[in-house]
């Protein structure tokens, strides 16, 4: 069962938007993105009060024993705000300059989880149950971006530390790799090296389109480190059987991104015994032949954006329901009120923030993503 609310806290400025899958036994998710007023004030005040937020929340009813998994962290200037940032234990963190568009300069996703085993190995957060690890993996940057000046370059060097990783998880690319974030800095002129790279990565992986991709945001965002054009996180599983994915691709409204030359699935649907997980990539006002639809239509495009979302979920066998958290990219800040408008009036109940994060192609004004998730009887598969 998927439940959700709103927490306010007045005297702080702040409210957390909730949403808990509760099955009857196992594993309980939540998703939390926590928002804070403006209040006119500096960003160590406005952080404070997002960390009291956080406090109160794993303080409140429902939230005993929960243990959080990742953060990630949107900030209006993180190369100024990251560094002053409290330190983070046991958690993977990520920090990514996308300013929150209600005027405030700092919001965070929080994912939590009750009844399994958690564990941070210094890289990344590890979700132990019921012969499964989910492995979590954030902010990840190229060591030496200073050094290294093409987003082309930095795309091959983050990817061969994150294949590291999993290489220690005993885990592959091609296998267990689920999700991808690539944030790019400038997208607009070095969303192309990224591309590149991705894709020659992938074929030396054994990801083809012949084979599989993996779903993927691909957004304008901003890493602290000012030399570094790119920042990459994953979520990645292992001890689960291949019949349990399944991609997603709304061929009546969308095409295979490979035939616009990207390498990333539209969605990924993971089986469990007691539950799907979908897992939506980026997803735009784009049609079936790939083109971008209504062109300077913010309210159009975000409608057909909806309607294409609905589509992939639909092949999930899920819907809007079912969604536990949604991340919306703006292009420009002065659509804020329209889309403000809009995804209040659709979304009254489910956690989302809107944040100011450039699109792949110029003429998209606004992407979403989301995860969704609800309950599944697979008697063949292993509970989550």
């Amino acid at each position: 069962m998927l439940k959700t609310s709103i927490i306010k806290w007045d005297e702080i400025g702040a409210k957390a938007e909730i949403s808990a899958f509760m099955p009857q036994e196992g594993v309980e998710e939540i998703h939390a993105i926590v928002h804070v007023e403006s209040r006119c004030e500096l960003f160590e005040g406005q952080m404070n009060r997002i960390c009291m937020a956080e406090e109160r929340l794993l303080g409140s009813d429902g939230m005993k024993d929960a243990r959080i998994v990742f953060k990630r962290y949107f900030l209006s200037d993180s190369t100024n705000q990251q560094p002053l940032m409290r330190h983070e234990e046991g958690v993977a963190v990520s920090y990514i300059q996308q300013p929150p568009l209600d005027g405030s300069k700092i919001a965070v996703w929080i994912y939590c989880v009750k009844g399994a085993e958690t564990e941070f190995d210094g890289e990344s957060a590890h979700v132990v149950h019921n012969g499964y690890r989910h492995i979590w993996t954030m902010g990840l940057v190229n060591d030496d971006a200073v050094n290294e000046k093409s987003s082309y370059m930095q795309t091959w060097n983050v990817m061969l530390r994150y294949i590291d990783i999993l290489k220690r998880n005993g885990a592959t690319l091609e296998a267990n790799c689920v999700r991808t974030w690539f944030f790019v800095r400038d997208v607009d002129t070095q969303y192309g090296g990224l591309v590149k790279s991705r894709r020659e990565c992938f074929a030396e992986q054994g990801l083809t389109q012949h084979s599989h991709y993996i779903s993927s945001t691909g957004i304008g965002g901003n890493p602290a480190d000012p030399n570094a054009l790119i920042q990459l996180g994953c979520y990645a599983l292992t001890g689960f059987a291949a019949e349990q994915q399944r991609y997603l691709y709304a061929l009546s409204h969308l095409n295979r991104t490979i035939e616009y030359g990207v390498t990333f699935e539209r969605g990924t649907l993971m089986e469990y015994g007691d539950r799907g997980h979908a897992f939506i990539s980026g997803t735009a006002s784009i049609n079936n032949k790939g083109e971008v639809v209504h062109v300077g239509n913010i309210v159009k495009q975000t409608e057909r954006m909806w309607e294409n979302v609905e589509m992939l979920l639909k092949e999930a066998g899920m819907c809007y329901d079912d969604v536990m958290q949604i991340i919306v990219y703006l292009r420009d800040t002065a659509d804020y009120g329209i889309v403000s408008r809009m995804f209040e009036e659709k979304f009254p109940h489910t956690p989302y923030v809107i944040t100011l994060a450039p699109v792949c192609r110029p003429t998209w004004l606004i992407e979403m993503e989301c995860i969704a998730v609800n309950e599944r009887c697979n008697a063949q598969f292993r509970s989550f």
